[in-house]
């Protein structure tokens, strides 16, 4: 079931929100050839030869007629931290009814809400060119009401981080985080990765950072494909401002647009297979589309790591 963001903008709290989207997606699950996925199992396994008969559990049986045994606790437990770019570019949209803020703090929720139904502890990270704020992993009730507390503060102050200009530096945020994570734990990045193509290298040396610290990296870039990837806006001339410096540029859209798309394409492209050869999972999320796909990817992720 695929949640239009004017729905989902009607119900309140974010708590409630982020149910809401993983109720639906679970819902898509059963009536997909991804049902194996279902998060109905996600605290049980296949039963193997040799597992113990009193670990299966027959309700789930009855359900499904198939065997499966009950993880234990250090079977299923994960510690995951949500580190969300907070930087001015995020705040833009142009064609999506979400900016990039507002889709990541409601898929942010989502993950989160996922997590603490696995007993998964959670934390959360808001970086721009420094770590902002850092709430530590944990899997109580009252600690996730927090985290939601946090992002919606992060809403209602939406317009004000677009306007304070602050910069992306992905790199020297999450090599900060790498250095001050001390338990393996898995870092779920939403970020629009808006800075400059000399960067590049620095941001992959910040991920390997992460990795040789033991930690799993799932790195979701956050974007409005139809402006950012495809810069589809027509045949006239537009006054292109940079969120993050101020910097104007006029350009006629219909007349770089294929040199741009194909840049843009080589860049990620490249960017991609840094993550790959970093053993870094790398996915692009589009603020027009619904959440499924990106939510797909960290229940693939999850599956992988218990």
């Amino acid at each position: 079931m695929v949640l239009k963001p004017s729905i989902i903008n009607r119900l309140a709290p974010l708590e409630l929100k982020a149910r809401t989207i993983v109720e639906g997606f679970i819902t898509g699950l059963h009536k997909s050839p991804y049902q194996g996925f279902s998060v109905e199992f996600a605290e049980h396994r296949p039963y193997n030869q040799g597992d113990d008969f009193k670990h299966i559990d027959w309700k789930v049986y009855g359900k499904s007629e198939r065997f499966y045994v009950k993880r234990f606790e250090a079977e299923t437990n994960l510690r995951a931290y949500v580190a969300l770019d907070v930087s001015s570019s995020m705040a833009f949209r142009y064609f999506s009814e979400w900016s990039k803020l507002r889709y990541s703090v409601h898929f942010a929720a989502a993950l989160m809400y996922m997590m603490h139904r696995q007993r998964d502890a959670t934390g959360l990270v808001l970086f721009d060119d420094e770590i902002r704020k850092r709430f530590p992993a944990k899997s109580s009730q009252s600690h996730l009401r927090h985290l939601y507390a946090e992002l919606e503060s992060l809403l209602e102050r939406e317009e004000e981080l677009g306007a304070e200009q602050r910069r992306s530096a992905s790199a020297a945020a999450l090599h900060q985080l790498a250095e001050t994570l001390k338990q393996r734990s898995l870092v779920i990045i939403l970020s629009d990765l808006f800075e400059n193509v000399e960067d590049h290298d620095a941001l992959v040396s910040a991920l390997k950072h992460l990795r040789h610290q033991k930690h799993e990296v799932l790195l979701f870039n956050v974007l409005e494909h139809q402006s950012e990837r495809k810069l589809d806006f027509g045949g006239g001339r537009m006054l292109f401002e940079d969120m993050e410096t101020g910097a104007e540029l006029e350009v006629i859209p219909a007349q770089v647009k294929e040199d741009y798309k194909a840049k843009v394409e080589e860049y990620t492209r490249r960017f991609r297979i840094a993550c790959s050869n970093a053993r870094v999972d790398f996915e692009e999320i589009d603020t027009q589309r619904s959440f499924d796909v990106a939510l797909l990817a960290f229940l693939n992720k999850r599956k992988r790591m218990v």
